[in-house]
């Protein structure tokens, strides 16, 4: 099979998918009468997996959250507040695992979009939400319990389990599942 045989709609290799000025020639080609047609072009995304020496870590319960947070992010130790997916297969092993937003001292935006792309990227069945307390206290706060249930709502949407948000402070953490505060 030829390339254009491989590309929709005609596509050739000097279109915007490849970097060229194939905009200018679309545009070249519109007549004063033809000013109203609509021109579409193909986008596409690719998620490469990088192999490596790591192994893929399988979570049993908030225990292993804590851990991997704090080997691999030192999150106990960090100044602002980070907000972290963990994302799961159906064994519960880590397909990969996101940095979704870093804010303040108090508080860091977070929106369901930013959190489920990697998920559906990865096609994670689950999700595990995790972000620190600077202060070192790891109780929830009212924002915390309400993101969380966004994001669980936004999940049932999309087919995608959150299965825990878990808070860590200073040599401890708090598991919004354990303690049924979702």
């Amino acid at each position: 099979m030829g390339w254009a045989e491989a590309h929709p709609a005609g596509m050739k290799q000097g279109s915007l998918f490849y970097g060229s000025d194939e905009l200018r020639v679309a545009e070249s080609r519109r007549t004063p009468s033809r000013k109203k047609d609509a021109c579409y072009y193909w986008v596409t995304t690719r998620l490469v997996r990088e192999s490596g020496p790591w192994y893929a870590e399988k979570i049993t319960s908030p225990d292993d959250v804590a851990r991997i947070m704090r080997e691999h992010l030192d999150m106990e130790n960090l100044d602002r507040e980070h907000f972290v997916v963990l994302y799961l297969d159906r064994k519960n092993n880590v397909n990969a695992i996101n940095t979704v937003s870093i804010g303040g001292l108090s508080s860091t935006p977070v929106h369901p979009r930013e959190v489920f792309k990697p998920a559906i990227l990865t096609s994670s069945a689950g999700v595990v939400l995790v972000h620190n307390h600077p202060s070192g206290d790891p109780a929830p706060s009212a924002d915390d319990v309400n993101i969380t249930r966004r994001l669980i709502e936004a999940g049932k949407i999309l087919g995608i389990d959150v299965l825990d948000h878990v808070v860590i402070g200073v040599g401890r953490y708090h598991s919004m599942k354990a303690s049924s505060s979702i």
